[in-house]
């Protein structure tokens, strides 16, 4: 099998997407991660640019690796300054990175427009940076940043700058589609340019401002890339980075390279451990890790899967660590309920009574509000319930909460009082939150962690409410959605009732007991192993 190594830039490029903001808490533990997926790099920061990357390579050498070398990134030296003389270039030496990765300008109008240095100039501060990095024993990875326009605009200028980088000694030369607007043929082709030319390693860092980023990764890679970069949920500047997730799982899958060393089969939950951790919602339509990467919902479809699973199914889930779901729906027939009844209980037939029930239970719930297509957990509690192996871990006996607003105030947090019951035990907590449903759900956990002491990794991660019919006004049936995460799955229940606290706090009850069965099924199979 061909090897290519890859480097995660998660921690780095994933850092500059919107919304995502990383303490060094959350950098360790997501390189624990990358290094249980077996990158060969992870770009961990810049220890020239804030106090927070500083104190995290302080930390992170504390770490032993068992895949990844910890990398980390700069740029070249300063125009007009020596780089012995250079604050930032000597920060990443005193990192204590095995590995550095530098960036350096390869479009001439960068170099002239942006930099305001001599095309001279800029050949220097490339070869001197590498030179010095190397001298002092770093696996250096030089970035050449705008490479793909550069070379459009003039290819001859580009060609030096990478030059300039192997002549200098850098291990890897990594050509970035930094404005992320080439396409993939434009990509083969200047690779294969580029690797008649040079003899190092030659890399990808692929941007996805086209939705190109993996497309063109995998690019690069069939006109002899030997290194490929992005970020491993495709976070990044502005629409973000190639997904690795993606690529790792194309290229081992389908082109027979290996690019990951570890087990590709843990893939989907370190994706969700990952975020999680950056506190970022996994897209469901995600290639290979989402949660419908393998759902199914037509009768057909269904049908089909059953029969063969390669009918509808690119590869199968469990290669990536993920599972296939058969979703609930009006398109959706009998076979469809069986599978997921069988499990829960694979012992029941078509033709048992139970089948029977379980579709007039089905129904019967529609009718009230109820839809099970995008609450597999609330449906797998009601074949639990139905065949009576249903085993509740707790009771809530009440709740109360507590809401003042004055008018054209600000706004002022809800309180909530539940009183829970296990076996014997009674619990009372209160809490604050914003607004009546974040209070109950914080008291609620907050009550039951005293039993149950892995409610503290089960958090909300989503939540939707739905008006089923807006001609009954405020009094309307609502029907509430929630998804749940404990970082090794998530899940989705579901609530209707005519008042919205209610149908949340069904929803929210489901949610935890479904967690609870599955940290016992977990438990069990331990224990027999």
């Amino acid at each position: 099998m061909k090897t290519i190594t890859v480097l995660d830039s998660t921690l780095r490029d994933g850092a500059q997407a919107e919304g995502i903001s990383f303490s060094v808490s959350d950098k360790i533990n997501i390189c624990r991660a990358l290094d249980e997926l077996g990158v060969a790099y992870i770009e961990a920061g810049n220890p020239a640019s804030n106090p927070k990357d500083i104190e995290f390579f302080k930390k992170a050498a504390e770490i032993e690796f068992k895949n990844a070398v910890l990398t980390a990134f700069g740029s070249t030296r300063r125009k007009n300054t020596a780089c012995e003389e250079d604050a930032n270039l000597n920060a990443l030496v005193n990192a204590g990175t095995k590995a550095v990765s530098i960036f350096g300008k390869s479009w001439d109008f960068h170099v002239t427009e942006i930099l305001r240095a001599t095309k001279e100039e800029n050949l220097a501060m490339i070869a001197e940076t590498v030179a010095y990095l190397k001298a002092r024993g770093k696996i250096v990875i030089y970035d050449a940043e705008h490479f793909f326009d550069g070379y459009k605009h003039n290819p001859a200028y580009a060609m030096e700058t990478v030059l300039a980088a192997e002549r200098a000694g850098a291990d890897v030369v990594s050509l970035c589609d930094t404005n992320g607007g080439c396409f993939p043929d434009e990509i083969e082709t200047v690779v294969k340019a580029v690797k008649a030319e040079i003899k190092c390693e030659v890399g990808i860092h692929a941007h996805d401002d086209t939705g190109c980023g993996v497309a063109n990764s995998l690019a690069a890679v069939s006109a002899g890339a030997g290194h490929v970069q992005g970020t491993l949920l495709g976070y990044g500047e502005r629409c973000g980075n190639a997904n690795l997730s993606a690529v790792i799982a194309d290229l081992q899958l389908k082109r027979g390279v290996r690019c990951a060393a570890g087990d590709l089969k843990e893939l989907t939950s370190l994706c969700r451990r990952v975020a999680e951790i950056s506190n970022v919602r996994l897209s469901r339509g995600m290639p290979y890790v989402g949660k419908s990467a393998f759902a199914h919902k037509a009768g057909m479809h269904i049908d089909g899967v059953n029969k063969s699973s390669r009918s509808f199914e690119h590869v199968s889930p469990d290669l990536v660590g993920n599972e296939r779901r058969f979703l609930m729906s009006e398109v959706a027939g009998r076979s469809t309920v069986l599978e997921k009844i069988r499990a829960v209980e694979p012992s029941v037939t078509k033709d048992s009574p139970v089948t029977a029930k379980i579709i007039e239970k089905i129904k019967e719930m529609e009718y009230k509000g109820y839809q099970f297509e995008g609450a597999d957990a609330s449906f797998e509690l009601l074949i639990r319930k139905q065949l009576g192996t249903y085993k509740p871990f707790f009771s809530l006996e009440k709740f109360k909460t507590i809401g003042e607003q004055r008018v054209g105030e600000d706004f002022a947090p809800a309180a909530a009082i539940v009183k829970v019951r296990v076996n014997d035990s009674a619990e009372i907590t209160g809490a604050e939150g914003n607004g009546p449903v974040n209070a109950l759900d914080v008291a609620l956990r907050k009550a039951l962690e005293r039993f149950y002491p892995s409610l503290k990794e089960f958090r909300l991660t989503d939540y939707k409410v739905r008006i089923l019919d807006s001609r009954e006004t405020s009094s309307a049936i609502t029907r509430v959605l929630i998804e749940s995460s404990d970082e090794k799955d998530v899940w989705t229940t579901v609530g209707v009732s005519r008042d919205i606290i209610e149908a949340s706090l069904i929803a929210m009850t489901d949610a935890l007991e479904y967690k609870l069965i599955k940290d016992e099924e977990r438990k069990t199979q331990r224990e027999d192993t």
